[in-house]
């Protein structure tokens, strides 16, 4: 499978997995607007959710596919296979060990990422805390697998398994809500039940997959087999590349905690507000970046490994390319088009018109540095690939410090909206600085041609951008009924993807070349 059509997998199959989560967020808006109790929800669902990325899909990641890829094109079925229980093992034995702590520590956590909420708002995120703290143990061993599939190259079911858990939250905001309701519990608790059945319902699809591979592990359950799993040079090489790689991913989500903590000392709403913008940031983000860098990590990895120094840079010249491509338009509609897709998802029910102002200005601040957090998702794995972790950490250390003092500057001034674009300024150093050390080392070496790329993607963003902020102006996005809206809505994305393009097919860009490199 070329890199293209592994990509555009991961992307497609993404793609379904933001819109079941757009139609999760868009019950959720109308069923429950927003109060302290959304914000007690996305605290605690955000607490899991942090973990998942710290230890599953952040560090265990950044350290295992390396290794898994390297041990694979140097030892042979057997001693992969071997690595592969080994770590099994001694995963699931820190996660348990994790959620029994999780469970205990809830009021402590909670304080510790929302001390802000009321008592009622509190109680209610410490109780629903503990019934989705198990979540990270499944969502763990989910990343275990992804990281197994991705390295053989079978992209689909990973990429296809978020889809169950927005399909359980969405059962449980249709169904589960007004039966919690009709039984005197807050329906809010309904959320919290989907959480957990979407996570093991994730976990479940992942045996079978595993199985038809015959990498299905074995899970140790004895201290003997734990010890000697402890003790496997595979195993110690991942712990070794995730304690940078837990510092560099610690910083990101220790940057996020902050901002939370500081959103919920704001106007009552604002946690909820920026989740919500939160939202639409990741469908860029994942269908772009997380696509990339899932396909890219361990093809970079197996070219390290071979020596094929031509082949690791032409992939990161690549994949930068379609960045570039791909979002700057993105972030330019973000920045211009805010307003009317807020009003379009969002503007029913109890969420009002100021609700739809408020995440739009927060929307807007991440378009201003979604060039870089779709870039750190390629730049990133460049280091990955040769082991080298220590640098992005250092990396990351540097601008949690500046995204910091920028929320210093800003929160005064933009309220909610400051955090995020002090993450959006501080991701676009973080790429550009990723970006330098890259090509310092010799690592990266830039094909001919990028000026010109550059100027083509640039002019057809403006001309794409002028239309959309006509659009923007033109309508009355707020009092148009909803089903118009959704029309307009339509009509104006599917007109701008086709100017942005035509304009690039017009200046001499060839895509399917592009595409097929």
């Amino acid at each position: 499978m070329s890199l293209f059509k592994a990509a555009s997998t991961v992307s497609l199959l993404t793609l379904v997995s933001r819109i079941t989560g757009l139609v999760r967020d868009l019950l959720m808006a109308s069923a429950f607007g927003v109060s302290g109790l959304t914000d007690a929800f996305n605290v605690a669902f955000r607490i899991p959710n942090l973990l998942r990325r710290l230890f599953a899909e952040g560090a265990f990641s950044q350290a295992f596919v390396p290794v898994l890829a390297s041990a694979k094109a140097r030892d042979g079925e057997a001693a992969t296979k071997l690595l592969i229980d080994d770590v099994a093992t001694a995963l699931t034995w820190a996660l348990l060990a994790t959620c029994v702590v999780g469970v205990v520590a809830a009021p402590l956590l909670v304080w510790a990422l929302a001390s802000g909420l009321d008592a009622q708002s509190f109680d209610a995120g410490v109780l629903m805390t503990r019934w989705m703290f198990p979540y990270i143990g499944c969502m763990s061993l989910v990343a275990f697998s992804a990281g197994i599939l991705n390295t053989w190259r079978h992209f689909a079911v990973p990429a296809a398994t978020p889809v169950l858990l927005n399909l359980a939250m969405i059962a449980a905001a249709w169904l589960g809500a007004p039966w919690f309701a009709s039984m005197g519990i807050e329906p809010i608790y309904a959320m919290a039940a989907g959480v957990m059945l979407g996570g093991v319902l994730q976990l479940g699809v992942q045996i079978p997959a595993l199985r038809r591979l015959g990498l299905l592990p074995r899970i140790g359950l004895t201290w003997r087999r734990l010890r000697a799993a402890w003790a496997d040079p595979g195993v110690r090489q991942v712990l070794t590349l995730m304690l940078p790689a837990l510092l560099g991913v610690g910083v990101a989500q220790l940057s996020l905690l902050i901002n939370t903590q500081i959103a919920s000392h704001l106007a009552a709403g604002s946690v909820t507000w920026v989740w919500y913008a939160d939202r639409l940031m990741e469908f860029p983000t994942a269908l772009l970046g997380v696509a990339l860098g899932v396909v890219l990590t361990p093809q970079l990895a197996a070219a390290r490994a071979g020596g094929d120094q031509a082949r690791y840079s032409q992939m990161l010249d690549w994949g930068l390319r379609l960045v570039l491509m791909l979002a700057l338009p993105c972030a330019a509609a973000l920045l211009v088009f805010a307003t009317p897709l807020i009003a379009t998802l969002f503007h029913h029910g109890r969420f009002d018109g100021d609700d739809v102002q408020r995440v739009a200005l927060a929307l807007m601040g991440y378009g201003v540095g979604l060039l870089g957090l779709v870039a750190i998702k390629v730049l990133a794995p460049g280091y990955y690939a040769s082991l080298d972790i220590r640098t992005p950490v250092k990396i990351a250390v540097a601008v949690l410090v500046i995204t910091q003092l920028l929320n210093l500057l800003l929160v005064p001034l933009l309220q909610h909206a400051a955090l995020t674009l002090s993450i959006a300024l501080g991701a676009m150093i973080n790429a550009l600085w990723l970006l330098i050390g890259l090509i310092r080392r010799g690592s990266y070496r830039p094909q001919d041609g990028w000026a010109l790329f550059a100027v083509q993607v640039l002019g057809a963003t403006l001309l794409m951008s002028a239309f959309l902020l006509w659009g923007a102006r033109h309508f009355d996005w707020l009092g148009t009924a909803a089903l118009p809206r959704a029309a307009l809505l339509a009509m104006m994305l599917a007109v701008s993807a086709a100017i942005y393009f035509g304009a690039l097919l017009a200046s001499g860009v060839r895509l399917r070349q592009l595409l097929r490199r």
